[in-house]
C-alpha cells in the first residue's frame, strides 16, 4: 500500500517505521499480513498529550465511579466550567475524532467496531454500580452474570473493570500509546481503540483479591478463580490465546454467553 494511500484509508497523518511488525499471533499471521510499525507523528503526540491530560483532570472532577459512565458531551461541558480543566481545542477534538473513527486493522487490531459514533452515551438508567469496586455493570445478564460467578467462585473473585464509556476508553487507549513511545499496534495488542471495546456492552474484567496488577497478565490463568470460572457455562474468555482480533491473551477478561 502506497503511503498516499495509506492515509486516505487510515485518517491520520500517521509515522510509519521501515520495519515490518512481527505476526501478532500464529492464526493472525496466516490469515493477514504482518502490518507495518506505525507511530503517531509529533504534532500528533502532543495533541494526544494534552488531550489525555484534560481527559484526566475531568476524571478528578466527576470522580472515579462517574468517569466510567460519562460521555463525550459532558466530558466537554465539564472541561468548559472548571477552569482547572481549561477546554478542548479544535485541534484536540479533532484529533480524538479522528482516532475514534479511524480504521485500527491498518496497525493490527481486527475487532468489531462496538460504538459507531463518538457521542454515543451509557443509558445511566440501564446500569448499576456494583459496591465497594467504584465500577458499573449493565443490568440484566451481565448483572446477573456477575452475581452468579461470585457465588460459584466464592467471596476472592472482584469485579477489576466495568462498563467503559467511549471516554473511559479514550483515557486508557491514550494512556497505553504514551507507555509504548506513540506506537499504535503495540497499544492495540492490550487496550482496543475507542470504538472498539466490548466494555462498553456488556463484557468486563475480574481478578483475585489481593492479586494487585498480577491480575491483568497471564498469571491469572494460574489462579484457582480462574480455574473454576473455566468450569462456567454462561461466560467464555473474550480474548483467548492466538484471538483473530491481535489482542494479547486475557483470561480475565469475561465475554456474557
Amino acid at each position: 500500500m502506497q503511503r498516499r494511500e495509506f492515509f486516505k484509508y487510515a485518517g491520520l497523518g500517521l509515522a510509519i517505521g521501515a520495519t515490518p511488525a512481527s505476526a501478532i499471533t500464529t492464526s493472525i499471521g496466516e490469515l493477514f499480513p504482518a502490518p507495518k510499525e506505525i507511530y503517531l507523528d509529533k504534532k500528533e503526540q502532543l495533541l494526544l498529550d494534552s488531550s489525555l491530560k484534560k481527559i484526566n483532570t475531568v476524571k478528578k472532577i466527576v470522580g472515579y465511579g462517574n468517569f466510567n459512565i460519562i460521555g463525550f458531551d459532558e466530558m466537554i461541558s465539564v472541561a468548559q466550567k472548571y477552569s482547572k480543566v481549561d477546554e478542548f481545542t479544535k485541534a484536540e477534538l479533532d484529533f480524538m475524532e479522528k482516532m475514534f473513527y479511524a480504521n485500527p486493522s491498518v496497525h493490527g487490531f481486527y475487532g468489531k467496531k462496538i460504538t459507531q459514533n463518538i457521542t454515543d452515551r451509557i443509558n445511566e438508567k440501564e446500569v448499576m454500580k456494583i459496591p465497594n469496586t467504584g465500577h458499573y455493570l449493565f443490568r440484566g445478564k451481565a448483572q446477573d452474570s456477575y452475581d452468579l460467578m461470585c457465588k460459584d467462585i466464592g467471596e476472592s473473585l472482584v469485579l477489576t473493570s466495568g462498563i467503559r464509556s467511549v471516554v473511559k476508553q479514550f483515557s486508557l487507549y491514550f494512556g497505553k500509546i504514551q507507555s509504548v513511545q506513540y506506537n499504535l499496534n503495540e497499544a492495540s495488542k492490550s487496550l482496543a481503540p475507542p470504538a472498539y471495546t466490548y466494555h462498553s456492552i456488556g463484557d468486563f474484567d475480574v481478578g483475585k483479591k489481593g492479586f494487585g496488577y498480577a491480575n491483568f497478565t497471564s498469571r491469572f490463568a494460574l489462579t484457582s478463580e480462574f480455574k473454576k470460572m473455566r468450569t462456567l457455562r454462561y461466560i467464555d474468555v473474550r480474548y483467548t490465546v492466538n484471538n483473530r482480533d491481535g489482542v494479547r491473551y486475557e483470561p480475565w477478561h469475561v465475554k456474557i454467553i
